[in-house]
């Protein structure tokens, strides 16, 4: 998951930030719309897919 963020990211001309922070903002946003609706075990992987997508860009 977080390849395929860095990826988008990375491709995409409309973004005001660096790619990390666009593909960080994804993310993000995904847990966000979901809610409290979102399972734990979901939750679990998308955050762990913020620590490799950290780990991806270089930034731990």
């Amino acid at each position: 998951m977080a390849a395929t963020l860095q990826r988008s990211a990375e491709a995409g001309d409309r973004r005001r930030g660096t790619p990390y922070q666009s593909a960080m903002s994804m993310l993000t946003f995904s847990v966000n719309r979901a809610g409290k609706s979102l399972p734990a075990g979901r939750r679990d992987v998308l955050e762990r897919a913020k620590d490799e997508l950290r780990a991806a860009f270089g930034r731990n």
